[in-house]
């Protein structure tokens, strides 16, 4: 089928979307909702067989659904209609809840329903059960509408008339530090993570609240900052303390906590913990592990999979450190993310710009140098996560690459108007060939794990379902057997030593590019970068995202 996607962006779900239906053969286009007539010009264009809307903030025009079978995701079960449908549901502590998709008419969430999946919510954030189960249930139901139009038996199921829902505004979401316990502040962060956060208000400045984490140990008065660490505050609640790791100040973006409150927060204690957490009671940490015999796990947590410079180092010492006691090193990245490379927003509040962008591009690539010369271990890149730009090429830097099955993959840089570095003009031949690997940085375009493995990008797919302990199997697979752990070990050491030189030069090459990329005040990547950072509207949807099959 020809299959055309109506959206508001290409955030993660319209992505892993887009990568579902080219994987089952349909051919896509995406169309950006930025008004009436570019719409209807590109369906006039394209021609659809239908139009599918799993991300939308417009209403679509009635010249297109009353042509065209259109049908729109909504992230609730039957019966639920309006705005903030997760928000409310993790609000309500609802132990169930599901997507719909609708076909679309001129009532609001007023459709009737061709298809649902429900699942079990867990205790977590609106951005990780959206990126996680929503996501998952939305492929789940689409491959479910696809096989229902093809069925002439198939009867559409009415949608529940029942009331919207109200539209929760920050009065519903305001924290009151002197009688909300800590669950229910926690619960109000997560229900506004990651749109639109808890308006507060810390020192005078008044900002939205993001990333709360449980502090099991320490205590303080309500709404006192009692300690920061990497980047968060600790923040004591009438019955404990809880971590807020991001906040945005009225009229800018997201950024670490102490980024914000600066010179506010001068006389908080710094609570260090080691370089590497050992994850033995609730607190806020970025760098764990544990081990598994001589398999260690390397857990690094940092939001949104950006990572600055100061994290780089860490992941780089503690990577150092936990590669000498170990066989096999795996690198497990963020709770949402493996890694997005380096830290947008940070260089954006940078006063030298050029200076910590060059800077924090030297520190990625003294991490993954010293993945790629780690020549005593066997090291793998566990991708359970969506990955993008230079954190794809962090796990390229590892002799194994394995993925879930629900994973994205965005291997390139060129929409921030970056060349990047991170040794990929190295990695990426070295595993696709010099064609496939231009092909795929000139593309800009998504991966599934399926079709990463398909162009030997990386190495094993697997469920998601049961991925960790397939991942726990892989990994000690590899030192099940002592002879041939040891020649991997001396063929990789053989291969390092004869192409060091090779492997070297490509950085020094790319840096080079990159260098008038980060101080050139002209340079694309400045122009680009803020509009990534302040999430400024498209004006016209990219190029690369449409269909050349029509």
């Amino acid at each position: 089928m020809k299959i055309f996607l109506i959206v508001s962006a290409f955030n993660s779900l319209t992505q892993r979307v887009f990568c579902f239906l080219q994987d089952m053969g349909h051919t896509v286009s995406v169309e950006f909702a930025i008004n009436d007539k570019e719409m209807l010009d590109a369906v006039e264009r394209f021609k659809p067989d239908i139009v599918f809307s799993p991300y939308l903030k417009k209403f679509i025009p009635k010249e297109i659904f009353l042509n065209v079978p259109t049908f729109i995701l909504h992230p609730g079960i039957r019966g639920d209609r309006g705005h903030n449908a997760l928000d409310h549901a993790i609000r309500d502590e609802r132990k169930e809840w599901g997507v719909v998709i609708l076909k679309a008419n001129e009532e609001f969430d007023g459709g009737e329903i061709y298809s649902e999946v429900r699942f079990t919510m867990r205790d977590a954030s609106k951005a990780s059960i959206y990126r996680a189960e929503v996501a998952d249930a939305t492929l789940k139901a689409l491959r479910e509408l696809v096989l229902n139009l093809e069925d002439e038996n198939f009867k559409a199921t009415p949608q529940l008339q029942t009331p919207m829902h109200k539209y929760l505004t920050q009065e519903d979401r305001a924290i009151d530090w002197n009688k909300d316990t800590t669950k229910e502040i926690m619960k109000k962060v997560r229900f506004s993570d990651s749109y639109p956060g808890v308006k507060d208000e810390f020192f005078g400045i008044e900002c939205y609240l993001f990333g709360v984490f449980e502090e099991e140990r320490l205590k303080g008065k309500p709404k006192e900052v009692i300690a920061k660490r990497d980047g968060a505050i600790c923040v004591g609640t009438i019955d404990g303390a809880v971590w807020i790791s991001h906040l945005i100040e009225i009229g800018k973006f997201k950024l670490q906590s102490t980024y914000v409150l600066k010179e506010k927060i001068k006389g908080v204690k710094e609570l260090r913990l080691p370089l590497i957490f050992d994850m033995t009671y609730k607190t806020f940490y970025e760098i764990g592990s544990h081990r598994d015999g001589d398999v260690a796990y390397l857990c690094f947590n940092f939001h949104n999979g950006a990572m600055t410079s100061e994290q780089c180092i860490r992941l780089k010492y503690a990577f150092d450190y936990i590669k000498e006691s170990a066989k096999v090193v795996v690198l497990i990245g963020a709770e949402e993310f493996f890694s997005n490379g380096i830290h947008l927003n940070v260089l954006e509040d940078s006063k030298k710009q050029g200076e910590d962008g060059w800077s924090n591009i030297n520190a990625m690539n003294d991490v993954v140098k010293s993945i790629i010369f780690s020549d005593e271990v066997i090291t793998v890149a566990s991708l359970h996560k969506n990955v993008g730009a230079g954190g794809v090429f962090l796990a390229l830097a590892c002799d194994y690459v394995v993925a879930s099955d629900a994973t994205v993959l965005n291997p390139h840089y060129k929409t921030l108007g970056l060349s990047g570095s991170e040794y990929h003009t190295y990695s990426l031949p070295k595993r696709v060939g010099e064609d496939k690997a231009k092909e795929l940085l000139e593309a800009c375009l998504p991966l599934s794990a399926n079709k990463a493995k398909e162009i030997k990008m990386i190495d094993e797919v697997f469920a998601k379902e049961n991925y960790f302990d397939d991942l726990r199997s892989f990994a000690k697979s590899l030192v099940d057997d002592e002879e041939k752990y040891e020649d991997f070990i001396y063929a990789k050491q053989d291969y390092l030593e004869e192409n060091e030189e090779h492997i070297n030069q490509c950085k020094e090459e790319e840096l080079q590019v990159m260098h008038p990329e980060f101080w050139d005040e002209n340079s694309e990547f400045h122009l680009l970068r803020h509009e990534f950072v302040y999430k400024v509207c498209p004006i016209k949807t990219p190029d690369r995202l449409k269909s050349r099959n029509l």
